[in-house]
């Protein structure tokens, strides 16, 4: 299907492309996200989400579109639409009619919307279109993204020396840096499930580190391993998808720490996404802070993404926050519901 505009939003129709033409239409787009790929809503509803692409256009062309998750809630209060990192139109007129659409066709309570990043000037005015900013995000608000484009040397004069030196150090120290295949998912969610015990994090399942395996790494991903004479000291998942490459999951061992293998392995990422073609590489999730508030407060804290600043703050990267979350109220009654449980949840 090719992209083009028409002429107005009261002429688009309902459309059902098929993934692959979806899937060409979100990788042609300037944020474009993995979060909003055809496999990603295939991995969703394999765990609890029902994924439906709504589109807009003609029967050739998509001119507006997002992947919607849906979910029921507790106590029979219906369900919430959830569009991740999205939302794609080729002109800013037609994202009414989406939303409207997006309503319509799931019968959901309310909408959340994470949009992701929008060019300066060009994001949306969300709330005439009903939304209004939540302060309950899905997926991270604020995260760092590295410039990758130019050579090594230039990307590690902008880290810390601490992180350079951690760097060289593992590249020199015997450590074999390559890519895993299926039969090293096992070891993988292990090494996941140990890392999460040891920083207070839950960690997802090894059927669904499958699943991600079978979905997304043939095209658009990675496992990456870290092994010293037989141990494996770290293992991360690297997807990437037009200009960036994310940093989505990460697993290391307490064994060998002094080998840095865990900066290693990143460095290594990074080489993966640039023969990619990518120019960003984003470490995906800080605490939503400005700059200021985290390097005054990462050396004191260490819950939720505290405790991997420390790690991501020394690699020379940008902090960016993303246009946050978003609901729109399709049922007033439910939603405000919605929101005295998340406020007696604190």
């Amino acid at each position: 299907m090719a992209v083009s505009r028409i002429k107005t939003a009261a002429s688009l129709e309902r459309i059902q492309p098929a993934a692959a033409d979806w899937d060409r239409f979100v990788g042609a787009q300037p944020r474009a996200h993995l979060l909003q790929l055809s496999a990603w809503g295939a991995l969703k509803s394999r765990f609890g989400w029902d994924a439906r692409i709504v589109a807009l256009g003609t029967s050739e062309e998509i001119q507006a579109g997002a992947l919607v998750l849906c979910k029921r809630l507790p106590l029979g209060l219906g369900k919430m639409a959830y569009v991740p990192m999205g939302g794609y139109a080729a002109d800013p007129a037609y994202y009414p009619r989406l939303w409207d659409t997006v309503e319509r066709e799931t019968g959901a309570a309310f909408i959340k919307l994470e949009p992701g990043d929008f060019p300066p000037g060009a994001a949306p005015d969300l709330a005439r279109m009903g939304f209004r900013e939540s302060p309950q995000t899905i997926q991270p608000a604020r995260t760092i993204v590295i410039d990758i484009a130019e050579d090594d040397e230039t990307i590690m004069r902008r880290m810390n020396q601490g992180t350079r030196r951690k760097i060289r150090k593992s590249l020199k120290s015997g450590i074999d840096f390559d890519q895993g295949t299926q039969a090293d998912l096992s070891a993988f969610s292990r090494l996941m499930a140990q890392t999460g015990e040891r920083n207070a994090f839950g960690v997802h399942s090894e059927a669904y580190f499958d699943s991600v395996f079978e979905l997304l790494l043939p095209t658009h991903g990675a496992l990456l391993l870290a092994r010293h004479e037989g141990d494996l000291l770290a293992a991360i998942m690297v997807f990437a998808l037009g200009h960036t490459a994310w940093y989505l999951y990460g697993a290391s061992a307490r064994l060998k720490s002094n080998l840095y293998a865990t900066y290693g392995i990143q460095w290594t990422a990074m080489q993966w996404a640039k023969q990619r073609g990518c120019r960003y590489y984003d470490l995906w999730g800080v605490p939503d802070h400005n700059e200021a508030a985290l390097e005054a407060g990462f050396k004191a804290r260490s819950d939720g993404l505290w405790g991997v600043y420390g790690f991501k703050r020394g690699w020379g990267g940008a902090v960016q926050r993303s246009h946050g979350a978003w609901d729109r109220a399709c049922n007033p009654f439910i939603y405000a519901a919605y929101r005295a449980a998340l406020a007696l949840k604190g």
